[in-house]
């Protein structure tokens, strides 16, 4: 039997509302990992449209590792959104030009860095991440989850703002996961260990 091909756009049969999303994206500052999956109840095409503020002069880039689960409208709010608040306004005079063209002159707007998403991570339904959050491998996103600061691998988060429910996994259970680092198998090895990897006994993996 054959292995899911990870360039596939649609993976499931007559299903086009369920890609593997590296192959849909236009973006050259999002970067997707193979078989990292995004659902949409309308169109797939919305992934983009859902990264937010995404300005090609920022550079900031969205990162996302591989088998990842990322329900319909989860938005990314990248770095255009951020205004200064050190100072007497937070309106954004300089981008009206004109007499306002030098507001910005030796000042700069907050810069909170990349989005990354680690991998086997499971965003839900209408989950929002923030510019500068990192994610780690194997978090579980609550739906309607605002994350504002880094989640921990193997953590479950949820609520505005997000916070830890609970970890997957006793600690030292994660950090044997994370050194198994079994997205980065080549997939022979995880076809033959999918059984295994959908369980819950670390000892069966080979």
């Amino acid at each position: 039997m054959p292995i899911p091909d990870p360039n596939q756009i649609y993976p499931l049969p007559n299903y086009n509302r369920l890609c593997f999303l590296k192959n849909i994206i236009k973006n050259p500052n999002i970067i997707v990992g193979d078989y990292t999956y995004y659902d949409d109840f309308d169109n797939v095409e919305n992934f983009e449209k859902n990264v937010k503020y995404h300005f090609d002069f920022i550079g900031d880039k969205l990162i996302i590792g591989k088998f990842c689960m990322i329900a319909s409208n989860v938005t990314f709010i990248m770095n255009g959104a951020n205004q200064i608040t050190d100072a007497i306004t937070s309106y954004p005079f300089a981008i009206f030009g004109q007499a306002w063209a030098n507001a910005m002159d030796n000042k700069t707007y907050p810069q909170k860095g990349d989005i990354v998403i680690g991998n086997d991570v499971w965003i839900g339904y209408n989950a929002t991440i923030l510019a500068g959050v990192t994610i780690g491998h194997g978090a579980i996103i609550a739906a309607n989850a605002t994350v504002t600061k880094d989640v921990e691998p193997y953590s479950i988060v949820g609520g505005n703002p997000a916070q830890l429910i609970r970890k997957r996994f006793p600690q030292e259970t994660i950090a044997k996961l994370l050194e198994l680092a079994w997205w980065d198998w080549d997939l022979e090895k995880i076809t033959q260990n999918v059984q295994h990897l959908t369980g819950n006994n670390l000892d069966l993996i080979k």
